[in-house]
Formats: structure tokens, sequence, C-alpha cells
């Protein structure tokens, strides 16, 4: 990414140099646009299945997967609101909008839909969605970490309502009682669906949970991407220096309802004016600006340079086709049975 040069009026925290607080800004904003782009496409009725918006919780996804070390094996395994995770660990638009649009050609050759797919050689687990059972998952993945004496680090997200199933508590239980290096960020966004927190838990903050584990609890502000980074930069470190298990809880918003068809009723509209004053992607940019770390015009070349990204990807998959029913059993079994691949044939015929 190519920057010119600036006079900052403070010192960049957190360790980062320039180009890394723009490329966080990159991300944040992909996620952004990449979604809205989405949003037009499920109202022409192009996206398959329901469509998952992250509407005021980029930061969390951004600065958190930010904080791994890819050139150490580190991998994470995100929520379906955890589209900026999968960006930065390297997850790419078109890949995005083949499986949000079931293309043949999207990484799971429509057999999956939204971001469920994975990559483990780029670092990102895909998830089912079945509440809180990817935290079991991790803690088996960071443990064969462990066994192989590797130095990598696992993360996994968790929103407050899966903190309230018994998955969760089994594994970061059995996580905590290995000392394993994973780190679990505890999405606080309010809602579960459209449960409030103070009707699924009785504890004021999530954090206090990490006491009942044995663990290390950290809090951070959610909508402010550096305060992200840095409490899950030092988990990771923690993590892989032996230290086990950090429970994170970012404090964040989902400003629109849990999928694309709901209405958020249940939310009132002065909650949702409160929130959008704190929208992560605006403080981050009048952040940048006020301590002289980028200039808007860099900002503007940024947003440009995600738009034609997005519209290059858009015009190489929208009219792809959806794949052969024939091809339904492939890399599903090693063989399947004679009758199914004859259903499949004359459906195709």
């Amino acid at each position: 990414m190519t920057t010119t040069a600036t006079s900052p009026t403070q010192p960049i925290p957190a360790g980062l140099h320039r180009e890394q607080l723009l490329e966080l800004y990159y991300w944040m904003r992909l996620t952004r646009s990449l979604e809205e782009k989405l949003v037009n496409l499920y109202r022409q009725t192009k996206v398959v299945g329901g469509l998952f918006r992250s509407l005021g919780q980029e930061a969390d996804s951004v600065g958190s997967a930010y904080a791994l070390d890819r050139s150490q094996g580190d991998i994470l395994s995100p929520l379906i609101r955890n589209l900026g995770s999968m960006l930065v660990q390297g997850a790419t638009p078109l890949e995005v909008l083949r499986q949000y649009m079931a293309k043949a050609e999207s990484p799971t050759r429509g057999r999956e839909l939204n971001i469920h797919f994975n990559d483990l050689e780029r670092g990102f687990l895909g998830q089912i969605s079945h509440l809180g059972d990817m935290v079991p998952v991790m803690a088996g993945v960071t443990l064969s970490f462990r066994v192989r004496r590797q130095r990598r680090v696992g993360l996994v997200y968790v929103g407050d309502g899966a903190m309230s199933t018994g998955a969760f508590h089994e594994g970061i239980n059995f996580a905590a009682v290995q000392r394993l290096p994973l780190v679990v960020i505890a999405e606080n966004n309010g809602y579960a669906y459209s449960t409030p927190l103070h009707r699924q838990t009785a504890v004021k903050e999530l954090v206090e949970k990490a006491a009942g584990y044995g663990v290390r609890g950290d809090q951070a502000d959610g909508n402010d991407v550096l305060a992200v980074y840095e409490v899950t930069r030092a988990a990771v470190d923690r993590a892989r220096s032996g230290e086990g298990v950090t429970l994170i809880e970012l404090l964040t918003y989902r400003r629109k309802g849990h999928a694309e068809h709901d209405n958020q009723s249940y939310v009132s509209r002065e909650e949702l004016e409160i929130w959008a004053a704190k929208d992560p992607i605006d403080r981050y940019v009048r952040r940048l600006t006020d301590s002289g770390w980028a200039e808007s015009e860099e900002l503007e070349k940024i947003d440009l340079r995600i738009n034609a990204e997005i519209d290059a990807a858009v015009t190489l998959c929208e009219n792809e086709p959806l794949p052969e029913p024939s091809t339904a059993l492939d890399a599903v079994m090693v063989t399947p049975p004679r009758a199914d691949l004859e259903w499949f044939r004359r459906l195709d015929a």
C-alpha cells in the first residue's frame, strides 16, 4: 500500500507504524463496503439464504485478527459477523461474493453459504452455526499445537448468547485446565438475536466469567480498533509464551438485525442513534486525521481502491453459474451410492 509522508502530532500507539494504521483502515472499510454491496445483491435476490451484517462491529473483528501472526501459523475461528477477521487472514471479496451467491466456483462449490468456509493455510477455520461449539473445536486445535510443540496461537469468537451454552463452558474449561494457547473473544453487542444481555446471564459484564475458569479476563472498547488490537496482541503474546487462555470482552453493538430479514423492532431508535455516534470507522478516521497519522486524501484513495476491487469481483462472478446438481456429492462421499448418483444425473438431464 503506497503512502505519503505526514507529520504526526501524537505518537503512534501499540507498537504499530503508519503503514499498519492505514492497513487497519483498509480492512475495516473493505468489510463495510463489501457488506453494503452484498445488501444490494440480496435485494436483487442474488444472495442465496440469509445475509448477516457486522455494521458497527468492524473494529473488533479487524483489530483482533490483526493481532495474530500468520507467519507463525496462528489460526482463528470466526462467527457470522466476523467477515473482517477473515479478510485480514486472507479471504478475498471474490470468494465471499461467490459464497453468498452459492456459485459453482465458490470455496464450498455451493454446498454452504455466507462465510462458512475455511482455509487452514491462510489461518481461518470454517465455522458452524451452533452457538459456542467452535470453542471446544479450537481447544482441540490449540491442544494439537502444544502436543506438537508449535508456538502457534488460536483465537475463537463467541457472542454473549453463546457464552450461556454448555459447549462454551466445556471448551473454555478444558482449555483453561490444559493451559492452551487460546484467546477467546467475547463480542458483547447487547443482544443474543433479540434477547438482551440481562435476560440471559446474571453477570453485569461478561469478563467476570473468566474468574470462574481461572483464566485472565480483559475488557476493551470494541469500537476502538487500536484498543482491540492492543488487548488482543497482549493476549496472543501471553498465549505464545505458555501462559494459557485469555477471555477478552469487547464492548460493541450490532446496528442491524440478526440478519437482513430482521427489522430489529426490539431496539429503540434512541439506542441506535447513540451507537451510530460511536461508529468505529468514523472514530478511527477522526483519530487518524486529528493525530496527523494520515491525510484525508490518503483515506479517499483507499476508498477508491476498495470500490474498484469490489466492483471487479462482482463483475467477474455475478453471472457465473450455480453448481450442477450432479456435483452435490463430490468430495462428500468417497463412493456415493449409485441410486443417489442416478437421481442427481436425472436432475441434470
